[in-house]
């Protein structure tokens, strides 16, 4: 029996009852909110483990809610939308979500996806007890808390950042492809034309590197994949 609470954010009350139905047909609790407001309230009233968080929601929208949401919490965020242009999906991952889906989805893609993103959480934060750190040049990752620091000032990352970041890190030198990355990160089939990877990346390097644009962690191997360190 799981354990995991989830927050389902829609303002759609069937796209609400459908999810909720096979959670907790999965064992997963569940707490239900029709707008970005009603969810913002929840999360700092309850213990929440995963949200399913939808974009197009009247006064606070998905997107807004996100950036709100991860101005204190890492919480793993899937997102919802009926829109499927690129543009769209990569402001959403942008802002923080961890994965996104687009409507309408097949609900038992959604629980998988559920599943890969607490699986991936709960090894993250169950794998930093050794009490050591990765250390490069003023960045520092503490193996026995997963927080980053950036010449001694803590730097906020997603869960998928974080994941991202140790990957490649405790790896240093080793070139991943991009297929690689998403596959061991997501847990899921890469599929061709996926652009979450690229996202992501772009996020940490804005958030770890004095120049993005010239990195002197994350290295793009042109026509392969990302590294760190030279």
């Amino acid at each position: 029996m799981n354990k995991e609470t989830i927050l389902i954010v829609d303002d759609e009350k069937e796209i609400r009852d459908l999810v909720e139905i096979y959670l907790r047909n999965e064992g997963y609790q569940t707490l239900i909110a029709g707008t970005g407001l009603e969810a913002m309230k929840l999360i700092e009233e309850q213990k929440i483990d995963l949200i399913i968080l939808d974009v197009m929601m009247p006064v606070v929208n998905g997107i807004d809610a996100c950036i709100h949401i991860r101005e204190k919490h890492n919480i793993p965020i899937i997102m919802l939308s009926a829109k499927v242009e690129d543009i769209d999906k990569i402001l959403g991952l942008s802002v923080g979500a961890d994965d996104y889906l687009t409507k309408p989805f097949n609900p038992l893609e959604l629980i998988a996806r559920v599943k890969a993103q607490l699986r991936r959480f709960t090894k993250l934060n169950t794998s930093y007890n050794n009490g050591k750190y990765l250390e490069e040049e003023g960045l520092k990752l503490d193996l026995e808390t997963g927080k980053v620091y950036k010449n001694e000032v803590e730097v906020g990352l997603t869960p998928t950042e974080l994941s991202i970041l140790r990957l490649l890190w405790s790896n240093k030198g080793i070139v991943f492809k991009i297929e690689t990355i998403y596959e061991r990160v997501w847990e899921q089939e890469y599929f061709e034309n996926n652009n979450t990877v690229m996202v992501h990346i772009r996020k940490l390097r804005e958030k770890i590197e004095d120049n993005p644009r010239t990195p002197q962690y994350i290295f793009t191997v042109w026509g392969v994949g990302y590294k760190f360190g030279e």
